[in-house]
C-alpha cells in the first residue's frame, strides 16, 4: 500500500445511488403492482399505492407521512411563545426588588431621593416593555440591579440575533464589547455582500473573502453566495413566521423591547436592512404565515425561530411525501432533513422506497407505451408468469392421488440419438455431446483444451425423443361484468399469466391464443390481458369467442386444438351477420342455439375442450354439461383461488392424457 496522503479528505459518497448497497428485493413490488394492475389500476397508480404502503419489512410513504404531522402536532402542542417576555420580566423583577432592598438599607440616601425613587420603581407601567424603557435612563443605586438590567439588553441583542443567526444567543453569552463589534461588522459586509448580490455585481472572491473572515457565524458552511441567502433567508422568513403567531400584546411588547437590544439603535438598523435584502432576493419564502401554538413550555426568540424552521421543514417533506406534484419521484425526498426530523431509520425507509422505485422505472419492469404511460413491461410479464406458474405448482403438488412426472419426458421417450439444438427446444441436453462438441470446436480453432473450453451455442445438442403431438391452445376467459363483481377477475387474469408462462418456456412447440368474450370477443396478448380494465357492459357472447377460436385452430392445422373455457354465466349475447352484438337476458333460444352450432363445427374438428364453471348458477351448471357432453369434453368446477391449478392442471393433463405431478416443470 502507498503512503497515506496528508491531504486526503474523505466525506459521504456523493456521485448517484451507493455502490456498495445490497440489490433491492423487487419480487415483493413487482407482485403488489401486478396484483393491482389485474385489478384495473394503471401500473403508475399502482406502483404508487405499494410505496404509499410499504412493504413486509418495511413502512410505507403514509406511515412517514404520518409521523412528519405527528412531530408537527407534538411541536405545537408542546410550546408557547412567551419564553422571552418571560425571561425579561423576571430580569426586571429581579433588578426592582434588589433595588428597593439597596434604597430600604442605604441610611445616608437623602430621603426626598429615597421617596421619589421609591415612587418611581412603584408606579411602573404593567407593560413590560414600557417598563423597561422607562428604566432606560434610571440611576441604579444596587449593583445587582444594574446587572439584572444590562443583562435584559443582553438577552434582547442575543435573542433577536439567534432569531437570524442560530446559536447566537449562546455564541454572545457573556460577550464583550469586542465580540458585539465583530457581530456589528458581520452584519455591516454582508448588507454589502447581499446589495452587490441584489444588483448582479458580487464575484465567487467577495463571497470566500466574507466567509474567511466571518464563516464562525454560519454552522451550516454555505458553499455559495445563494446557499447563504437560502440557509438566511429560511431564517429570517421562520422568525417572521414566529412574531405573527404571537398574539398581538405579545407581538408589540418584543417590538418595543427591541430597541432595547445591546441598547443598540444601530443593531436593530442592519438587521432590518438584512431582511429587507432577504425578502427581495427569496420572494418566495413563507414571509407570512403563522402557527398556533398552545403548549405550555416557554420558547424564546431564537429557539422559537428554530422550531418554526422545523415546522417549515416538516411541511416541505410532507409535501415531498405526497408526491402530489407533477413529475414527483422518491428523489425529491430531503433524506437529510427527514433524519433530523424522524431520525435515521426513517431516512432508511425513505432510501429504500426510492431505491424500489428506481429500479422498477430503471430495471426494465416498467416501460412508457405510445401513449406515454406506464405499462409492465415483458420482462416484469415473464418474471410474474413465473411466480404465478411456482404457485400453481405447488397446488397441484398437493393435490392427492397424482402421480410424478418429470419434463425429461414431456417430449416424449428418449430415442438415444441426439442433433442439434433449435430455437424452441424443449428436449434435455446431451450433455456428452455438447461438451465434445466444444473440446473439438477449440481445439480446431488453435486453442489448448487443457487450458479451459467455452461451450458455445452452436455446440449443443439435445437429445432426441419420440414425437409428441404439438397442441393449438385457446383459453377462452369470460370478462363480462360479473366475473369483476363476484371477485373472479384478478384470479382469471393470474390463471391466464400462469398458463402463458409454461406453454411459452416449457412447451415452447406449443401455440396459445388469449380469446376474452363480454359483449363481444377479441384477441389479446398477455400485457393486454393483464391490464384489461373492467367493463361495465352486459353480455356473454361465447359463441363469439368460439368462432375467434375456430379461425385460431384452423391456422394450426397440423396441431391438435385444445379448448379451455372460464364462464361464470350462461351465452346471452351471440354475434349478427352483420357483426352487431345480439344481447338478451334471460338467454335467448337462438344465442343457445348459434352457440351450440359452434361448438358442434369445433367438436367435429377433433377439438379438446374443458369447461371452467365458476360459480355455483344451477342453470349455467346445466348448460355446461350439455356442452360438455356433445363434444365429449369435461367439466371441472374450481374454487376461485385453485382456478389456476385447474387450468394448468388440464393443459398438462391433455398433453400427458393421464395424472400428473411435481413442480419440475414450473422452475
Amino acid at each position: 500500500m502507498g503512503a497515506h496522503n496528508p491531504f486526503s479528505r474523505y466525506g459521504r459518497y456523493a456521485g448517484g445511488p451507493d455502490p456498495l448497497a445490497p440489490p433491492v428485493d423487487l419480487a415483493e413490488a413487482l407482485d403488489a403492482v401486478a396484483e393491482e394492475v389485474m385489478a384495473g389500476y394503471s401500473p403508475r397508480r399502482a406502483l404508487q399505492e405499494f410505496l404509499r404502503r410499504g412493504g413486509r419489512n418495511h413502512d410505507g410513504l403514509d406511515d412517514l407521512a404520518g409521523r412528519v404531522q405527528q412531530r408537527r402536532r407534538d411541536l405545537l402542542g408542546r410550546h408557547r411563545l412567551d419564553g422571552t417576555l418571560n425571561e425579561v420580566r423576571k430580569l426586571l423583577d429581579t433588578a426592582v426588588l434588589e433595588e428597593r432592598k439597596q434604597l430600604a438599607r442605604d441610611a445616608t440616601m437623602d430621603n426626598t431621593d429615597r421617596s421619589f425613587r421609591e415612587m418611581q420603581l412603584q408606579n411602573l407601567p404593567e407593560s413590560t416593555a414600557a417598563a423597561v424603557n422607562e428604566l432606560a435612563s434610571y440611576d441604579w443605586q444596587s449593583g445587582t440591579a444594574r446587572e439584572a438590567y444590562e443583562r435584559i439588553k443582553d438577552l434582547l441583542g442575543r435573542e433577536v440575533l439567534d432569531q437570524r443567526f442560530a446559536g447566537m444567543k449562546q455564541a454572545l453569552q457573556n460577550a464583550t464589547e469586542e465580540d458585539r463589534e465583530a457581530v456589528s461588522g458581520m452584519l455591516r459586509d454582508l448588507n454589502e455582500l447581499l446589495e452587490k448580490h441584489r444588483r448582479g455585481e458580487d464575484t465567487e472572491e467577495d463571497f470566500q473573502e466574507f466567509m474567511a473572515q466571518h464563516g464562525q457565524f454560519f454552522p451550516e458552511d454555505p458553499q455559495s453566495v445563494e446557499e447563504l441567502v437560502d440557509a438566511l433567508a429560511q431564517r429570517a422568513a421562520a422568525a417572521q413566521r414566529l412574531l405573527q403567531s404571537m398574539s398581538a400584546e405579545q407581538r408589540d411588547e418584543l417590538m418595543r423591547l427591541s430597541a432595547q437590544a445591546f441598547g443598540s439603535a444601530e443593531l436593530m438598523a442592519q438587521l432590518d436592512q438584512l431582511d429587507s435584502s432577504l425578502r427581495a432576493l427569496r420572494p418566495g419564502e413563507d414571509w407570512t404565515g403563522s402557527e398556533r401554538f398552545e403548549g405550555q413550555e416557554g420558547l424564546g426568540l431564537g429557539d422559537g425561530t428554530g422550531v418554526l424552521q422545523d415546522i417549515a421543514e416538516l411541511d416541505q417533506l410532507a409535501e415531498q411525501l405526497s408526491q402530489s406534484y407533477n413529475g414527483s419521484t422518491l428523489g425529491d425526498l430531503d433524506l437529510d432533513a427527514l433524519a433530523r426530523q424522524l431520525g435515521a431509520n426513517a431516512a432508511v425507509t425513505a432510501r429504500t422506497l426510492a431505491d424500489i422505485e428506481r429500479a422498477m422505472r430503471d430495471g426494465g419492469y416498467l416501460r412508457r407505451g405510445a401513449d406515454g404511460d406506464l405499462r409492465l413491461s415483458p420482462q416484469a410479464m415473464r418474471r410474474l408468469g413465473k411466480s404465478l406458474l411456482r404457485d400453481t405448482a405447488r397446488q397441484l403438488s398437493g393435490r392427492q392421488g397424482r402421480r410424478d412426472t418429470r419434463v425429461a419426458g414431456a417430449a416424449g421417450e428418449l430415442t438415444g440419438s441426439s442433433r442439434e439444438w433449435q430455437f424452441g427446444d424443449a428436449e434435455p441436453w446431451d450433455v456428452t455431446r455438447s461438451i465434445t462438441n466444444a473440446i473439438l470446436r477449440t481445439v480446431a480453432d488453435g486453442g489448448d483444451p487443457g487450458s479451459g473450453v467455452r461451450l458455445g451455442v452452436q455446440d449443443i445438442e439435445v437429445a432426441e425423443t419420440e414425437a409428441r403431438t404439438q397442441a393449438a391452445v385457446v383459453l377462452l376467459v369470460d370478462v363480462s361484468f360479473s366475473m369483476a363483481a363476484e371477485g373472479r377477475w384478478v384470479p382469471m387474469k393470474r390463471t391466464a399469466l400462469a398458463l402463458h408462462h409454461l406453454v411459452s418456456t416449457r412447451f415452447r412447440g406449443d401455440r396459445l391464443q388469449l380469446i376474452t368474450f363480454g359483449r363481444y370477443a377479441q384477441t389479446m396478448d398477455i400485457g393486454e390481458l393483464t391490464a384489461l380494465p373492467v367493463i361495465h357492459e352486459q353480455g356473454t357472447n361465447l359463441h363469439h369467442g368460439l368462432l375467434l377460436a375456430s379461425r385460431f385452430f384452423r391456422q394450426h392445422p397440423s396441431m391438435q386444438p385444445l379448448l379451455l373455457v372460464v364462464t361464470d354465466g350462461e351465452p346471452t349475447a351471440h354475434l349478427l351477420p352483420d357483426g352487431d352484438s345480439w344481447f338478451s337476458w334471460p338467454p335467448d333460444a337462438e344465442t343457445v342455439r348459434i352457440t351450440v352450432a359452434e361448438l358442434d363445427r369445433l367438436g367435429r374438428a377433433g377439438t379438446q375442450a374443458t369447461f371452467f364453471r365458476l360459480g355455483e348458477d344451477p342453470s349455467l351448471e346445466r348448460f355446461v354439461q350439455r356442452m360438455a357432453r356433445r363434444i365429449d369434453g369435461r367439466v371441472v368446477a374450481p374454487d376461485v383461488g385453485d382456478l389456476g391449478a385447474a387450468v394448468v392442471g388440464e393443459y398438462l393433463r391433455a398433453h400427458f392424457r393421464g395424472p400428473y405431478d411435481d413442480a419440475d416443470w414450473a422452475s
